[in-house]
């Protein structure tokens, strides 16, 4: 079947060198059954001579073991986990039932960690790794080697997967693929007569055309069948699709064997995992004798030898599905009976669910207590389906609903929400029960934000928190944070749940218990803020935030929590808090191995970095932010790549990535990325010295706020005064800084008091100014916030170019600018460097020294190792192996020896001429 499959096997032959050669290589084969996929991982293996060969298949009745494909590529490698990382091993061991872990595995950890260790096998040998019937894989092991196969750079790794179309597994979309196809009408027809003899040739033709030249179809279909069935084309009207109809082709040939045979064949399918022994208990107990898997083998499509083996699926399937509904539950019966409950109590519950005519209830704890098992290594989409068919086999519809609650909650989690949704109307249906309709509410709501994301969210959670205020305080609390937190995630965009109506709604909370929790201090100091006003809530929110920066704080609620107390940390106008908080999140995200927070914690830091002026500081995050969301595929919208742009003043690089954002933010009804667009557009604007710009971009901001809690629309107010002012417009200034100076001096920080003066400054005359420019910068001076005291300076020089003290305003602008040239915010240096000239300053220009040899890969490498960091922590930060990181030294290394090219020389000048 392969001699004619020179463009495929020309495929696999690059693979293999490429893999010799030290590098990586992936490669999905797609097709329809029988068109020889499997006979090309075949081939595969065969010319990967002096690799290391790794095997693995998906079988349907372990669709729904968690991680069961996952041991078949990992079992032989197991020796080199004790050189993983720490987190990782565990990870792994944890999935691979070799080890317990107090919490949930990070599924991207576990991939990180089998990455790794097939890099540490690579090492020794070039290793190739073969996934046949992909589509079959549990979705856990999918989703770890497809993370792994996105990731493999320098580790001598090649990964093919073979996939039957079109049962298309969504993860693999991405990665390079082979579309495997009949064969030319030519070879088809010469495979058949080899087949078959000599045919009439319309009716070959007949048979070519039928199959559409797929191999099998061509070799299995006409066996069996009369000259005149044959003549007749085989295009049977009660078989849909040519798998169907190899099926049946398969099923003919095996009809005639022996009852007590065919009985045996359906053990072998019903238990995929092929052990022998386990077959053979069953057998017995079945009452089959060995003589006969004589007759099975003879047939060519079956062996036992030791194993069960089956030419093909469609064997597998043809057999499981030919055999009666006794017949199939007798064979699942006995080999439930005869699989060890300590060893395999997962594989067991699954034969006796298979093997119920009926409700059980204690196969369905059985299920339960599997679900449980799988949820705890991080098998959600496994978890879902124990507890799915557990909700059928229970015969008391109370915990009937429970469970189907369980499985909607496990669907959920496991990314397939319309399932969810499905099982929830079984939970509807089930007996009243307030606590579990509130709890259903509950999941809607959670599923409207992962699908919808934004605009009916807030609603649906307030609606869940209202009802479960009295039958779960704990719960009802942190639902109506939630609820604010998707209020303020949503703002104008809301539809029917407003932040002020949801923290009207949330007043009537339970109380909180003794002690609050820290998430509980946040929900009433939020509930103050927006219900009775700003200045009343600085003092509890101020107490929330303390709570959050505690070492005390779970790493659970830190993981969930930080990003709105770090909303409220910027509201407060505290730097510190926000400079802390940061930099705890994404210590926690990596420390935990929660990698699926990773990209949100290296984003808010990033905004920390840039806040404080660090923006040469924040490209090694930005990079680890592309590698986590790449790996995760967790898309989120760059804030802090917009901050960076605006404050470095590089518009067409800004505009390039907010477009995009705010189409994808007012379709999704996302308004705090609609508000956090305008406010960096206003500080780009403002460094670019386009002040109407500015100002059009910070009226629209503050005008889509609620003017009675003003929750984001403080970001841009100074930057509105100051646009105001500089285009004639001070009424507006001073509109906004009626409302806005309260809240200031309320907060009572440096930064906030700073930013008073400043803004009070801009609306000022004569020594009044001076004295507010003056105060700005001290207060500003004892921040973190770096840019607003160069700003401060800025508009300062300004002010006093324009009283005439161009000496004063030399000073003032020359610290601007050396302060703006140094944390590389180009925009506002410029501008600096526009008022120095004007004063008759000579602007002293500022060098920077680049070395554009490395990638932006590379350079974040050495950055790290310069910071101190091993190759296995910079590995584990970026989502590589080991391996690859040492190969991007050596490139480093070598790049950072060489010498740079000389630069041209110039011609020499024309003599001159002679005298």
């Amino acid at each position: 079947m392969l001699r004619d499959r020179h463009r495929e096997r020309v495929e696999f032959d690059r693979l293999v060198d490429a893999v010799r050669a030290g590098q990586s290589r992936v490669l999905v084969v797609r097709g329809e059954p029988g068109v020889g996929k499997t006979a090309l991982l075949e081939y595969a293996a065969e010319v990967a001579r002096g690799c290391r060969v790794m095997r693995a298949a998906g079988a349907q009745a372990e669709a729904e073991l968690a991680f069961a494909g996952l041991h078949q590529v990992c079992a032989p490698m197991l020796a080199g986990l004790a050189r993983l990382p720490g987190p990782q091993r565990v990870a792994l061991e944890t999935v691979l039932g070799m080890g317990r872990s107090d919490r949930q595995p990070d599924r991207f950890l576990v991939g990180l960690a089998v990455l790794s260790l097939l890099a540490e096998a690579a090492h020794e040998r070039p290793l190739v790794c073969l996934v046949d019937d992909t589509q079959w894989l549990d979705q856990a092991s999918v989703q770890a080697l497809v993370f792994v196969a996105r990731r493999l750079s320098a580790e001598s790794v090649g990964m093919v997967f073979a996939v039957r179309e079109p049962q298309e597994t969504g993860e693999l979309a991405r990665l390079p693929d082979l579309v495997v196809g009949g064969l030319p009408a030519e070879e088809a027809r010469e495979l058949l007569s080899s087949a078959l003899g000599p045919l009439d040739p319309e009716v070959r033709d007949r048979v070519v055309a039928e199959t559409r030249g797929n191999p099998l179809a061509l070799l299995e279909l006409p066996r069996g069948l009369s000259p005149a069935e044959l003549a007749g084309g085989f295009g049977l009207p009660s078989i849909e699709g040519l798998p169907n109809r190899i099926e049946e082709s398969f099923h003919r040939r095996l009809a005639p064997l022996p009852a007590e045979t065919r009985l045996l064949l359906l053990v072998a399918a019903a238990e995929q995992s092929g052990e022998p022994v386990l077959l053979w208990r069953a057998a017995q107990r079945l009452g089959i004798r060995i003589t006969a898997a004589a007759p099975a083998k003879e047939t060519g499509l079956v062996s036992f030898d030791p194993q069960a083996w089956f030419r093909h699926p469609l064997v597998r399937s043809a057999v499981y599905r030919a055999a009666s509904s006794e017949d199939r539950r007798r064979v699942h019966a006995a080999l439930g009976a005869v699989t060890d409950a300590e060893q395999d109590p997962d594989r067991r519950a699954w034969h006796r669910a298979h093997a119920a005519a009926g409700p059980d209830e204690m196969v369905a704890a059985e299920l339960e207590n599997s679900a449980g098992r799988a949820q705890a290594r991080g098998g959600v989409a496994a978890a879902a389906a124990f507890l799915e068919r557990a909700t059928r086999l229970t015969p008391d519809p109370v915990q009937r609903a429970e469970r189907a609650l369980g499985a909607a909650q496990a669907k959920q989690q496991a990314g397939a929400p319309d399932a969810a949704l499905e099982l929830l109307a079984t939970v509807e249906a089930g007996p009243p029960d307030e606590f579990r309709r509130a709890r259903c509410e509950l999941l809607r709501a959670q599923i409207a934000l992962v699908t919808r994301r934004g605009r009916d969210t807030p609603r649906l959670l307030l609606e869940a928190a209202t009802r479960l205020a009295p039958l779960d305080a704990r719960l009802s609390r942190d639902t109506f944070l939630g609820a604010l937190e998707a209020a303020a995630f949503a703002g104008p965009l809301a539809s029917g749940g407003g932040i002020r109506e949801v923290a009207e709604a949330a007043r009537a909370a339970p109380p909180a218990p003794e002690p609050p929790r820290p998430l509980d201090l946040l929900l009433d100091g939020l509930i103050l803020q927006i219900t009775e006003g700003y200045a009343a809530a600085v003092a509890p929110l101020k107490r929330a935030l303390a709570a959050f920066r505690s070492p005390d704080l779970a790493p659970e609620d830190a993981l969930r929590w930080t990003w709105f107390a770090l909303v409220t940390a910027r509201n407060l106008w505290d730097d510190e808090t926000f400079d802390v908080l940061t930099r705890r999140h994404v210590e926690i995200a990596r420390d935990t191995g929660t990698l699926a927070a990773l990209p949100l914690a290296l984003q808010t830091r990033v905004s920390a970095q840039v806040v404080d002026g660090e923006l040469t500081e924040v490209a090694p995050l930005l990079e680890e932010s592309a590698a986590a969301a790449e790996a995760t595929g967790i898309e989120l919208p760059p804030y802090g790549g917009l901050l960076l742009r605006a404050w470095q003043g590089r518009e067409t690089e800004f505009h390039d990535l907010s477009e995009p954002v705010v189409a994808g933010a007012a379709a999704r009804g996302e308004g705090i990325a609609l508000a956090a667009t305008a406010w960096t557009s206003v500080v780009l604007y403002l460094g670019l010295a386009r002040y109407d710009d500015a100002l059009g971009a910070a009226q629209r901001l503050i005008e889509s706020d609620n003017p009675g809690q003003r929750f984001v629309s403080q970001w841009g107010a100074a930057e509105l005064i100051e646009a105001a002012v500089r285009t004639g417009t001070r009424d507006a200034g001073a509109e906004t800084w009626a409302w806005f100076s309260p809240l200031l001096r309320a907060a009572g920080t440096d930064w906030a008091l700073g930013v008073e003066a400043r803004s009070r400054a801009l609306l000022a005359d004569g020594p009044g100014a001076e004295h507010a420019y003056r105060d700005a910068i001290e207060h500003l001076g004892r921040t973190r916030v770096r840019p607003e005291l160069a700003r401060a300076h800025l508009l300062y020089g300004e002010w006093l170019h324009h009283e005439r003290r161009r000496g004063d305003a030399r000073d003032q602008l020359r610290t601007a600018h050396d302060l703006f040239t140094t944390m590389g915010m180009a925009g506002f240096a410029e501008r600096a460097a526009r008022a120095l000239h004007t004063t008759g300053a000579t602007v002293r220009t500022h060098r920077t020294e680049t070395d554009t040899t490395l990638t932006a890969q590379e350079t974040q490498i050495a950055r790290l190792v310069q910071d101190g960091h091993t190759n296995p922590e910079i590995a584990e930060r970026l989502f590589l192996s080991p391996r690859t990181v040492e190969s991007h030294l050596t490139r480093i290394y070598d790049k950072l020896r060489s010498p740079p090219p000389s630069p041209p020389v110039p011609p020499s000048p024309p003599l001159p001429p002679a005298t």
